[in-house]
Order: C-alpha cells, then structure tokens, then sequence
C-alpha cells in the first residue's frame, strides 16, 4: 500500500526521475537566490508529501498564515513594462498613488487588525483544544490501566461508573 498523499502518473513517465529533476531545479534556483521570497523555499522543504499527518498538517497552516497575516501597505516601487511614454506613465501612476493613499492606508490597516485579531482567535482555539486533546488522551490512558489493573482482579460486580 502506498502512503503518498497523491500519486502522479502516465503511461511510460518516469515520477521519480521528474521530481527529482525537479527537486533539482529547485534547489539550483535557491542557490542563485531566483527564490527571494521565504515562502517559496519553505513550500518547498516541508512539501505536501511529507505532511501526512493533520497535526503536521495544520502546525504547518497556522505557521503560513502568521506569514501572511498582514498585507503590506508600505510604498513600492512603480514600473511600466511598456517603453514607449513609460515617464509618463510611471508619473500619472505616482500621482493616482499618492492621491489614494491615505484611503488605502486606512483601508489595509484595518483589514490588518482584523487579520491579526482573527489570527489570535484561532491560534487561541487551537492551543486550548490541543491542551484538552492532550488531557482527554491522558485521562483515557488512565482509564485503561485502571481497567486493566481491575480485569486482573476477579469482581464480578464491577460497573462501567466504577472506571470514572
């Protein structure tokens, strides 16, 4: 039995040797630094495969949207593809910015708190059911070596409420 989360398939495609070519493409591009954004590289290094299990599943979740969390409304630089008139373009769109920027400002700054508060509240839900998982499965485990301890001894009017 396979324990792959997915498979990928073809008539006569080699999935080992492409993912490794890719792997390899990957890594080269992370050595020549064509990977600047963070995530990129961590998607790659903790890829769905390797998460096979809900808990890695969704520890690796709530990391990435504590990355993502807030948009950024800081100034950026702006660009224009086009060759022809690009002064012209590049001055109208720094004149629209900075007519709109403060709307924005305000804007992006409240969906930012509403990011963060949302964030709070299920990294809070998470880490209180985590904890009560954690004391239900110690109780249970108690539970169980009480029973066993009392199947070892004959008592034939033994309840289920005797094991709370």
């Amino acid at each position: 039995m396979n324990d792959a989360l997915f498979e990928i398939g073809a008539p006569g495609a080699d999935v080992d040797a492409i993912v490794a070519r890719v792997h390899a493409t990957v890594s080269e591009k992370m050595k020549q630094n064509l990977y600047a954004d963070a995530r990129v590289a961590r998607a790659e290094r903790t890829n769905l495969a390797a998460l096979k299990d809900d808990e890695s599943f969704l520890a690796f979740y709530l990391e990435c949207l504590r990355d993502a969390v807030f948009v950024d409304i800081n100034d950026f630089e702006i660009l224009e593809r086009r060759t022809r008139l690009a002064r012209v373009f590049v001055g109208f769109k720094r004149l629209v910015w900075k007519a709109l920027k403060f709307y924005t400002y305000r804007l992006w700054s409240q969906q930012n708190q509403v990011n963060g508060l949302l964030l709070s509240a299920i990294d809070s839900m998470e880490n209180r059911y985590r904890d009560r998982i954690q004391a239900l499965e110690k109780r249970i485990e108690e539970l169980e070596k009480m029973q066993c301890e009392m199947g070892a001894k004959p008592n034939a009017n033994r309840q289920p409420s005797d094991l709370q």
